[in-house]
């Protein structure tokens, strides 16, 4: 059932993949019965013009559907506002430690609120493959040449042999576009964490995203076969910075993150 009426919808702004406001990756949730439109939920996330805007239908306590759209489209799976959408939740319910999420591209999606103040989310591995025949507009696109490029269902993967080459390379995001439907994550081994990264979007959502849960679905597996450890501090490297932690199992990757509530307020659609 749609709904498109004039209606009132409680939204919450939540920071994710941080413990301080203002920092980490920014996403709306809203919370409804029956879901809107895809046109007016578009319009909402063009309105909010964050990174992500999560729509959760609640099915029961521990059960939801979830989509989120970016201002520019509909995004098939999304890590940080899977975190606020969570964190939304439990903070609803007190005593719920577990929820579950399904989502049509990506299936059911665990999340546990853990006793330390991280939210853990149980999502699919995504390991990117080696190729090849790297796009023009990819070597273009990046001041920096790449080390090695790898393609999953996301993004091209771009390896660097530091994380000063990460932290310093100029997108043309112009030319990144032509990548469509795929985004661009540059990486590299880091000092201070596991790896380091920073994702580009311009096709799907922005210049660059802050925190891309979604990603490390594929930067884990990835990190963790070349530094043989299951367990691993991942940072992405944005003007905003956001920390995640992985766990990597078989075909499983957890990601354990914390979030801050930075809005609570009501939208008139």
């Amino acid at each position: 059932m749609e709904v498109d009426s004039q209606m009132e919808l409680e939204i919450n702004v939540v920071d994710a993949f941080t413990d301080v406001a203002f920092k980490g990756n920014s996403a709306a949730v809203i919370i409804t019965k029956d879901w809107l439109s895809d046109e007016l939920m578009q319009s909402i996330a063009i309105e909010n013009n964050l990174s992500e805007t999560a729509y959760v239908k609640k099915i029961d306590i521990y059960n939801y559907e979830i989509r989120w759209f970016s201002p520019i489209t509909e995004i098939d799976f999304c890590g940080h506002a899977t975190l606020a959408s969570s964190f939304v939740i439990f903070s609803k319910n007190d005593n719920v430690k577990n929820i579950n999420f399904f989502a049509e591209a990506v299936g059911n999606l665990s999340v546990t609120n853990m006793d330390n103040g991280y939210i853990q989310m149980d999502f699919p591995s995504r390991p990117p493959e080696s190729i090849s025949d790297i796009p023009s507009a990819l070597l273009h696109g990046l001041s920096i040449t790449p080390r090695e490029v790898l393609l999953n269902n996301q993004a091209y993967f771009v390896v660097y042999e530091n994380e000063v080459d990460v932290t310093s390379v100029v997108p043309n995001n112009e030319l990144l576009k032509k990548l469509a439907p795929y985004d661009v994550v540059v990486t590299a081994k880091s000092n201070e964490y596991d790896f380091v990264s920073r994702y580009f979007w311009p096709a799907n959502g922005g210049d660059e995203d802050p925190v891309t849960g979604s990603i490390h679905t594929g930067l884990a597996p990835y990190w963790a076969k070349k530094l043989n450890k299951s367990k691993l501090f991942a940072y992405q490297a944005s003007k905003r910075g956001g920390n995640i932690i992985c766990n990597v199992a078989d075909n499983k990757v957890f990601l354990l993150g914390k979030a801050v509530q930075y809005l609570k307020g009501t939208i008139q659609v």
